[in-house]
């Protein structure tokens, strides 16, 4: 079973990066239509600079996602228990030992990133080196160790690199739109224009507006069962449910994180980093730790 969902991980890359590029065209033709008075224009530049994004992010991705989230990188001598349990961790799991980062924050996370397990890293922060005890740090290395091993970096590196190029092509139409470029370039074509001119206005601003929150939505339905499986799969690998139990219950009662989480990255932790409530909870790119705990009880 755990190897069928490996595949289907695998298989499911492609579908998400058509979604993305589907968005991508969607904001870059709403973009065009609206600054360049050239649809398809916008597209060809938009759907150009997801490309270059996925690109820098398949090739850089550590790299990048370290970088953006104040990461640094440590060996054995620097942080010789994570060193170890994340080593051990690889080994049971039989892949390539991953980098190791930490981040300089009292909160408690972690996440790995790559596009695959041979260039795969692993970062936890300094807040949960010091609250989890050996074998909870075990638990949460070995659910990111899982999600290498499950292909799941994969998928959320290239929906990270995508999702940032979405929310940059809708911030720089909003920007252009409050000093009036939008305006000024259409006002004479609108004066004039027909019923379909005001349709396809219309179209194109929700576009602009609706694309990044469309965006999240396809990270959060990605996101959501391969936490299950990362959960269940580090307790295959620790063979310590209630290790696993007890490191989300000390999640779950953490605080979010003091430094800035872009909304691209947040869905690559273990635990959510902003920890918002409100309207903010239909839109968590993981399920309620309550749930993920109740479902290792019946494992």
């Amino acid at each position: 079973m755990l190897f069928d969902q490996i595949a289907s991980n695998k298989r499911k890359t492609w579908i998400l990066l058509l979604v993305f590029f589907l968005l991508l065209a969607l904001v870059g033709y709403a973009v065009g239509y609206l600054f360049m008075r050239s649809g398809l224009g916008g597209l060809i530049i938009a759907l150009i600079i997801g490309f270059i994004y996925a690109l820098s992010m398949i090739f850089q991705s550590t790299e990048i996602v370290m970088s953006m989230n104040g990461a640094r990188e440590v060996d054995e001598q620097a942080a010789p228990d994570l060193y170890h349990v994340v080593e051990d961790m690889a080994m049971v799991a039989q892949i390539p030992m991953p980098r190791v980062f930490i981040i300089d924050d009292p909160a408690l996370n972690a996440f790995a990133t790559g596009s695959n397990p041979q260039n795969a890293a692993v970062a936890a922060t300094s807040g949960l080196l010091a609250i989890m005890n050996r074998e909870e740090l075990e638990a949460v290395m070995g659910h990111e160790v899982s999600h290498i091993r499950n292909y799941d970096i994969r998928i959320s590196t290239i929906a990270v690199a995508l999702a940032s190029a979405i929310t940059m092509l809708s911030s720089m139409a909003g920007r252009m739109m409050w000093w009036g470029g939008a305006g000024r370039r259409r006002s004479d074509d609108d004066r004039d224009g027909n019923g379909l001119e005001i349709i396809m206005l219309v179209v194109s601003l929700l576009a602009i507006v609706l694309a990044p929150l469309a965006a999240t939505l396809v990270q959060l339905a990605i996101s959501r069962q391969r936490e299950f499986l990362a959960d269940a799969s580090s307790v295959e690998l620790t063979r310590n449910p209630q290790g696993m139990i007890n490191a989300l219950r000390k999640l779950d009662n953490s605080k979010p994180m003091s430094r800035p989480v872009d909304d691209a990255s947040s869905a690559l932790y273990i635990n959510d980093p902003k920890k918002g409530g409100g309207f903010q909870k239909l839109f968590y790119t993981h399920p309620p730790i309550a749930e993920r705990i109740e479902r290792l009880k019946h494992m």
